[in-house]
């Protein structure tokens, strides 16, 4: 089985919505984050989650992104409203060694990551 799977991408017009969902069930003790990056630019944090299920965003996405997980944390999931175009990238999956407490919107902070799925928003 593939420790971290992303699913849910796909295209839609600006002001739309799209749920990701990533499949991680060797990964219940982590802190889990999501990301997002375009060819050519770094890897940009957009929100994260920690053990207690205490979230953090990026700022270019507060209050039109949450992420959560299941009970079971088995699934994470990122709900997108109010897309823009500028949300257009693959976006990842990522747990957190489970040595740490707190989440991060920090790449170098991860240490498992899925193989991403595509987001297109169009004007």
């Amino acid at each position: 089985q593939v420790p971290l799977a992303e699913s849910g991408g796909g295209s839609v017009q600006a002001g739309g919505s799209l749920r990701l969902s990533c499949t991680a069930p060797i990964f219940k003790n982590n802190n889990m984050g999501w990301f997002r990056q375009v060819p050519g630019k770094e890897r940009e944090g957009v929100a994260a989650i920690d053990k207690k299920g205490r979230t953090m965003y990026a700022d270019s996405v507060q209050g039109r992104f949450t992420i959560s997980r299941d009970n079971a944390k088995t699934t994470l999931y990122l709900q997108m409203n109010s897309l823009k175009p500028e949300d257009t990238a693959k976006y990842y999956c990522a747990a957190r060694s489970s040595i740490f407490m707190d989440a991060s919107l920090t790449p170098n902070d991860y240490y498992r990551w899925g193989q991403g799925t595509q987001v297109t928003v169009s004007s």
